[in-house]
């Protein structure tokens, strides 16, 4: 069952801080990806989206925060070039892997080393 997580955003500082809108982000409390459980090592986390190494291939991957497959344009670029950040770092040399194989329904991509493939 897909649920909504709201998140309260203030404003101001402690005092003076106010509610000034509430930000609804999707969740699947059944989506390994919507629990960001932190197993492997992360390397990049904002509103956004987040960057770890994927417990099952060994290779950076950027996961968008809400649950499902249809990012903007703006966002998907956005989220690529944290993940080029991270796996030039990591990797060197590397290639982009949008297949989404073991987890279809929640947009994430891979970072594999160049010439080869790591995972599923």
């Amino acid at each position: 069952m897909l649920r909504t997580r709201m998140r309260s955003v203030r404003v101001g500082d402690r005092r003076g801080a106010s509610l000034v809108g509430v930000d609804a982000v999707r969740h699947d409390p059944d989506c390994e990806l919507c629990e960001a459980a932190r197993i492997s090592p992360w390397f990049h986390e904002d509103e956004l989206c987040w960057v770890a190494e994927c417990e099952a291939c060994a290779v950076p991957m950027v996961v968008w925060r809400p649950h499902g497959v249809d990012p903007t344009d703006d966002q998907q670029a956005q989220m690529i070039e944290r993940l080029r950040a991270v796996a030039t770092a990591q990797l060197g040399e590397h290639w982009l892997d949008p297949d989404r194989r073991s987890i279809p329904d929640h947009w994430h991509v891979h970072a594999r080393p160049k010439g080869r493939f790591n995972g599923w």
